[in-house]
């Protein structure tokens, strides 16, 4: 008889099992060989038992494999090592089964909390997914509300399902509030493509007048219409980008033809109208070597004669006109003023009547210069100081008289 710690080979080639306990169990018949060979035999049984535990510990250990799936191979490796024809500790491997065991509930329990950890963090993350799509349903910012809702769904396709009712409850609210953002969407664009119409009909108003008027020859009234029309186009709006481009460029090109023409005639003008400064500021000069007026008759005809010219020259730049007529208008006065003085000197109604005021005025400033030596000669102060204030008031006068006696020759 052979016999090891774990099981033995009787006289017969009957082979048993030992427990810790010292039972046995009969697990096969050996009589091909030695009965260490059948020893030998049961005891690569065992070790195959073993191996197949320790690959199932691996697995629960470092892979996916389901809970479900996990005891359903435990269980299978348990009836094995329960009629295990095999030598070796199975009490010790159904031990490792034992732990193996815990180890796969306490991965479901840490699953589970794991999965409803996640379920909550998901739960979380969906509501503020629908928070954050319900204000975006109120905004005007279009294209950045349109792209992040959009963004939003992505992140929503990310997460993980919850339970049905609540899954169901919260994509039901943010369907809404990405329909209620598009439904808005779509009647402002709509809106604004019937005002891009009305705008593209109004511009095209615009722009057959504006090319209407391009021709015209009729300066400053249709300078000015053209600017009326643009302040027109700026209020209308933008039309469709296919057509705002076209109409715009329409739009300019009449102008550029109206005021290309304007300028060129403006430029024509301006060259003109220098050389009409050149010959006024020639004849300006002439007139101001009149200055000062010596024989009035000779000054008047020779300026008659210089503004004559003066008149046949056509307009000058407008900067330089006040200063250039200006100098005109200065000998011009000069002028006029010896012919009032002239007129003044040789008009004999006018010098009876100053060389009358004169003799009155001269008069009463001789009475009262009596009246107040008189006054004074009697102690009367009082009287001659309130006289002499109306000497010198006729004093002044007579002054004032006697000059402009003297302007007539007197």
């Amino acid at each position: 008889m052979s016999s090891d710690p774990w099981g033995r080979v009787d006289e017969t080639g009957t082979v048993y099992v030992r427990s810790a306990e010292g039972s046995e169990r009969e697990v096969g018949s050996w009589k091909a060989g030695s009965p260490d060979e059948a020893l030998a035999y049961f005891k690569r049984k065992y070790d195959g038992l073993v191996v197949e535990i320790g690959l199932l510990e691996r697995r629960v250990q470092t892979t996916d494999l389901s809970a479900k799936d996990a005891m359903t191979a435990i269980e299978h490796l348990r009836e094995q090592v329960t009629d295990a024809h095999a030598i070796g500790d199975l009490e010790a491997l159904g031990k490792r089964l034992d732990k193996l065991v815990a180890s796969v509930e306490t991965r479901r329990e840490e699953r589970k909390a794991q999965k409803a950890k996640q379920s909550d963090e998901a739960r979380h993350s969906k509501e503020a997914l629908v928070v954050e799509a319900e204000e975006l349903a109120q905004s005007e910012q279009w294209r950045a509300a349109g792209e992040r809702l959009r963004a939003l769904v992505d992140t929503w396709k990310g997460l993980p399902r919850l339970d049905r009712k609540s899954d169901d409850e919260l994509w039901h609210r943010f369907s809404h509030a990405r329909s209620a953002f598009s439904k808005r969407r779509k009647a402002h664009f709509a809106s604004l493509d019937a005002q891009r119409e009305e705008a593209r009909k109004t511009k095209e108003k615009l722009v057959a007048e504006a090319e209407s008027l391009s021709n015209s020859t009729d300066w400053g009234a249709t300078a000015a219409r053209y600017r009326d029309l643009m302040t027109d186009w700026k209020a209308a709006g933008r039309a469709q980008r296919e057509h705002e481009d076209d109409l715009w460029n329409r739009f300019r090109g009449a102008q550029d033809i109206f005021f290309a023409a304007r300028s060129a005639v403006f430029a024509e003008r301006d060259a003109e109208q220098g050389e009409n400064l050149k010959l006024k500021e020639a004849l300006a000069d002439e007139a101001e070597k009149l200055l000062p007026i010596g024989e009035l008759k000779s000054a008047r005809a020779a300026f008659r004669s210089i503004n004559e010219r003066w008149e046949a020259i056509g307009h000058v730049p407008r900067d330089a006109r006040p200063k250039v007529e200006g100098r005109m208008h200065a000998v011009e006065r000069a002028i006029q003023e010896s012919e009032e003085a002239e007129w003044r000197r040789t008009n004999p109604e006018a010098r009876a009547r100053a060389e009358g005021l004169t003799g009155q005025l001269q008069a009463a400033v001789d009475k009262l210069t009596g009246q107040i030596e008189q006054a004074r000669a009697q102690g009367n102060n009082s009287k001659a100081d309130k006289l002499q204030k109306e000497l010198d008031g006729r004093q002044a006068l007579l002054d004032q008289a006697v000059k402009g006696l003297h302007e007539f020759g007197g």
